[in-house]
């Protein structure tokens, strides 16, 4: 049998980053904008590393990029992706430092559209996690399968963050996370 996220945690992950990311934030809905592009660019960098690196540079990666306001990072010029290269407190990608510049541009068409990043989602839900990663390919970049199902799963788009017998499940539950929705 597999070990799921949160038998880990309450296993070898109780005493690391990933305890409170588990407990307080993976799984519960975003109602925020910028949170929730916060969330996808971290999804984006863990491609490739572990979430365990993610998590520990997470401040870092607030940090340099203006805590994910979406407004000022889409407008980051050649100078800023330089200055990004040479930040050994995030993940230094180029090609994920401009898909972070590029998903923020799109986020802002989104928001022009819709009114907020998450008023699209919410206005694409429920999709399948086929249909998610088909309409994500076509909107942002650097953003495949995994990616696509572990940022809905934590933002509780998608079911599966937590098992049922996990004590986190009841709390997550209590949020009303749009996948309860059908």
């Amino acid at each position: 049998m597999a070990t799921t996220y949160c038998d880990f945690v309450q296993n070898k992950g109780k005493d690391t980053v990933h305890r409170d990311y588990h407990d307080l934030e993976y799984g519960f809905p975003i109602e925020e904008d910028n949170l929730l592009f916060a969330r996808l660019i971290l999804e984006i960098n863990q491609a490739g590393l572990s979430w365990e690196t993610i998590l520990k540079k997470k401040d870092n990666f607030f940090k340099a990029f203006d805590d994910f306001n979406i407004d000022k990072v889409a407008r980051y010029s050649d100078k800023r992706k330089e200055k990004l290269m040479k930040d050994a407190g995030i993940i230094r990608n180029r090609l994920k430092i401009e898909a972070t510049i590029h998903n923020a541009k799109c986020i802002k068409d989104i928001q022009k559209e819709f009114g907020s990043f998450k008023k699209w989602l919410d206005k694409n839900h429920p999709k399948t996690k086929e249909e998610w990663v088909k309409l994500f390919k076509q909107t942002f970049r650097f953003t495949g399968g995994e990616i696509v199902n572990e940022f809905l799963m934590s933002a509780g788009y998608l079911p599966g963050a937590h098992s049922e017998k996990c004590p986190v499940y009841k709390k997550v539950l209590k949020q009303k996370p749009k996948w309860l929705k059908k």
